[in-house]
C-alpha cells in the first residue's frame, strides 16, 4: 500500500458510528477529500471509555519524545501488525490505544483500491498521545498493514489491515490483558479481495510515493 488514502464520502454518507461523538462543527467544516498525505490530519474513532470521533496527525509520535517536530526522527506511519505487540515504540498503543480510520479508498502505485460498491471502509490503527511540559497535547496515529491478498500482491509486498464493519467496538475497546488481544489477529490477517477492484487512475492524481 502506498502513503494515500482518500476519503470521498459526504458527511451524511459517513458510518453512523463517526457522528454519534464529535468535535463541535464537525458536521460544517468536514470536506471529502481526494487525497491524504502522512502529516496530514486525519478523522479517526478512538475509544477512551466510549467510542468518540476526533481528529488525528497521521504519522506516529512517541509518548516519550522530547520533540514531536524534531525532522531527525521520521514519524511512522504504518506499523507491521505481525510486530506491533512486540516493539516498544508501539506495543503499550497496540493494547491500550487501538483506533479506526475511514477511507473510501487507498493508492498503490497508478491504481486506486476501493470497494465496488464505493462503501467506507476502516483502515486499523493504533494511536499515541504525547504532553508537554505544559500540558499542550497532540494526538497521532498509523496504519497497521499485513500480507498482501491476490488483488494487491503483485502491486505490493504490504497492505493495510481493515477492519470489518461492525467489530468498530471490538477493535477500538482497552482490554485487560495481551490474551484478549489474540482475539483481534484473525482480523489483523490478509482480507478477502472479493468486493474489491483496481481502479487506474492518473499518475498525476496521487503524486505517487510508496510508503507502505
Amino acid at each position: 500500500m502506498c502513503g494515500r488514502f482518500e476519503l470521498k464520502t459526504s458527511f451524511v454518507n459517513l458510518p453512523k458510528v463517526l457522528q454519534q461523538d464529535y468535535p463541535s462543527g464537525l458536521e460544517i467544516k468536514y470536506k471529502p477529500q481526494d487525497l491524504i498525505r502522512p502529516n496530514e490530519p486525519v478523522l479517526v474513532i478512538k475509544n477512551e471509555g466510549k467510542m468518540k470521533t476526533t481528529f488525528m496527525s497521521w504519522g506516529f509520535i512517541s509518548p516519550w519524545t522530547k520533540d514531536p517536530f524534531d525532522k531527525e526522527r521520521p514519524r511512522p506511519f504504518n506499523a507491521r501488525s505481525e510486530t506491533v505487540a512486540e516493539k516498544k515504540l508501539f506495543s503499550g498503543s497496540w493494547k491500550y490505544k487501538r483506533c479506526l480510520i475511514p477511507s473510501s479508498g487507498f493508492f498503490e502505485k497508478r491504481f486506486r483500491i476501493r470497494k465496488e460498491n464505493y462503501e467506507t471502509f476502516w483502515l486499523g490503527g493504533i494511536w499515541s498521545k504525547w504532553s508537554s511540559p505544559d500540558g499542550a497535547e497532540i494526538e497521532s496515529c498509523c496504519v497497521l498493514t499485513t500480507e498482501p491478498n491476490d488483488l494487491i500482491k503483485s502491486l505490493h509486498h504490504r497492505m493495510p489491515v481493515v477492519v470489518p464493519n461492525g467489530f468498530e467496538e471490538k477493535w477500538t475497546e482497552q482490554v485487560k490483558d495481551f490474551d484478549e488481544l489474540k482475539k483481534l489477529l484473525p482480523i489483523m490477517m490478509s482480507w478477502s479481495p472479493d468486493g474489491w477492484i483496481l481502479e487506474e487512475v492518473n499518475k498525476a492524481e496521487i503524486n505517487q510515493m510508496s510508503l507502505f
